[in-house]
């Protein structure tokens, strides 16, 4: 089951607005495709992704702590293999 949030543009507006708080993420393509599945400081993430060129799209859910966010993005990496 894929993040139930909205995709958004991976663009500087898009990091700049990420919280500075643990969580999960995915990154996709243009056309939504899931292409990896993260987990981290969504701001400083989200960066790097960008910084990269990881990904067109993003969505993300914050979590209490970072032993969280692995736990959920192992959940949705396990459906993408």
């Amino acid at each position: 089951m894929p993040l139930q949030k909205p995709w958004r543009d991976l663009d500087r507006g898009t990091v700049a607005s990420a919280p500075d708080r643990p969580g999960a993420y995915e990154l996709a393509d243009s056309s939504g495709t899931v292409q990896s599945v993260g987990h981290g400081v969504l701001r400083d993430e989200l960066k790097t992704a960008l910084a990269y060129g990881d990904g067109d799209r993003v969505r993300w859910t914050e979590t209490h702590t970072l032993e969280q966010a692995q736990e959920l993005a192992a959940d949705h990496r396990e459906r993408l293999e």
